[in-house]
């Protein structure tokens, strides 16, 4: 099977790898202030165009990146979700960004909740982290549903690196123990 044709289902969304038709609501995605303000800011089409690609090379170079989130009922990208582990990163990540108009339906946790199971079943990491913005307490309600805590404080890479993040996560062991 190729990685093009990995298609993960939730109850209301499709995970997948990013394909092409998902650029111009990505490149909107990156423009939006209010979506982009705990993720390093708003970024012109040529740099979000850039980050794009970067996750779909990924996919291709390593088996693993960030999906595109696909609203089943609309067909609709609603936005990116999933494994990560860039160079430098402080761990390897399962991260959530949704686009502002998607926000409060659930999407988040639903969609983390199959992109932590699908890296623990095939990656071989034995933890699970959020980079979070001390001031993101929507992303820390996501981690909470997830089960994870405040595990540390941590610092991206450059040029990524800002002020200290939380690092919330959990391990293998407490996501398989975890209620359902």
């Amino acid at each position: 099977m190729s990685i093009f044709d990995l298609r993960i289902e939730t109850e209301r969304l499709i995970l997948r790898p990013p394909q092409p038709q998902d650029l111009e609501p990505y490149l909107a995605f990156c423009a939006d202030e209010e979506t982009m303000r705990s993720l390093g800011g708003v970024q012109p089409p040529s740099v979000a165009w850039r980050s794009f690609c970067s996750l779909a090379g990924a996919w291709q170079l390593f088996g693993y990146s960030m999906f595109s989130v696909i609203e089943k009922a609309s067909g609709a990208w609603v936005g990116r979700m999933g494994p990560w582990q860039p160079l430098g990163w402080p761990g390897p990540e399962v991260g959530w960004s949704i686009r502002r108009a998607s926000w409060g339906q659930g999407y988040a946790p639903e969609a983390a909740v199959a992109a932590i199971d699908w890296a623990f079943a095939t990656q071989d990491w034995q933890e699970v982290i959020h980079t979070i913005a001390e001031d993101n307490e929507k992303s820390k309600a996501v981690a909470r549903k997830l089960g994870s805590q405040l595990l540390r404080m941590g610092q991206l890479p450059p040029p990524y690196q800002g002020p200290p993040l939380q690092i919330w996560g959990q391990s293998r062991a407490q996501w398989q123990q975890r209620p359902r």
